[in-house]
């Protein structure tokens, strides 16, 4: 157990992932600040529990070491997604953040975050593993769901993998859509929900009858290779199911210790209710 009085800080960007670092930290004694971004953050989390919200713009990367210094916070968590895009969107980045992105060589995920990372850690502000209070939550080895992947999913996944696995090297996306060991679709900047759309989109602008390419979807996220674990890890949840549903896609497979269920078990269930094979390797 942590010390009553020890303040935590969390990044928090969209999604449920920070409200479950939230409930977490303060299950284990955390006093926890919240720097909420005003482009991202669900405006929930401002009656959640956590000792103070402070809202700020992605570009306002001084205001949120100025604002954990001022807190006490030596210690942080990111949690929640930051859409890629919305970083070379309408931002207004302050002196801080203009300077860190003039010096980054590449823009990818990493690159970005990486940097983050560094210029609060030269601050005295620690950025922990994004899982650090959710280890029940990462997926376990081995089909979850009551229904196994068939053969030919299975081939899907393989396939996948291994094109996942380059794109993932390069820091481009973490999801791929498979349909009869062809790729459908691969993520960049746009995010998973918006490639499993895109996915059935093209499957359905597909003419004929389907006679030589099969219209079932496999979908295969997974975790980079040299995996940072405190930001951008893998996360799946119900509204991920939901997606595939719509899109035509009947398989997931997902890297297990690295894929965080963001709903627990009710993803599993969902998955279930829809037909849809899950598995973690």
């Amino acid at each position: 157990m942590s010390d009553q009085k020890e303040k935590l800080g969390l990044i928090a960007g969209n999604g449920k992932f920070p409200f479950l670092v939230l409930d977490a930290a303060r299950a284990q004694g955390y006093e926890v600040v919240v720097a909420a971004i005003k482009e991202e953050t669900f405006v929930e989390i401002e009656g959640k529990g956590a000792a103070a919200v402070h809202w700020l713009s992605l570009g306002e990367l001084s205001k949120l070491i100025e604002t954990f210094q001022r807190e006490g916070v030596r210690r942080a968590v990111m949690a929640g997604q930051v859409k890629h895009k919305q970083i070379f969107s309408s931002i207004r980045p302050d002196w801080r953040l203009a300077k860190m992105l003039l010096s980054l060589t590449t823009r990818n995920t990493d690159s970005l975050l990486g940097a983050v990372a560094k210029v609060l850690g030269d601050e005295g502000i620690i950025l922990e593993k994004s899982t650090w209070l959710l280890e029940p939550l990462l997926v376990k080895a081995g089909v979850a769901t009551k229904r196994a992947p068939t053969e030919q999913e299975r081939k899907n996944i393989e396939y996948g993998r291994c094109v996942a696995r380059q794109l993932a090297q390069h820091d481009i996306g973490q999801t791929v859509v498979i349909a009869e060991s062809a790729c459908v679709a691969v993520e960049a900047m746009e995010g998973t929900d918006a490639t499993i759309q895109r996915a059935g989109e093209i499957m359905r602008s597909l003419h004929g009858d389907a006679s030589t390419l099969s219209r079932a979807l496999t979908v295969v996220k997974i975790a980079k290779p040299n995996q940072d674990m405190r930001f951008d890890v893998p996360v799946i949840g119900v509204k991920t199911i939901e997606v595939m549903r719509a899109a035509g896609a009947n398989c997931l497979a997902v890297d297990a210790g690295k894929c965080l269920l963001l709903d627990g078990d009710a993803v599993v269930q969902a998955a279930d209710e829809a037909a849809v094979a899950m598995v973690a390797e």
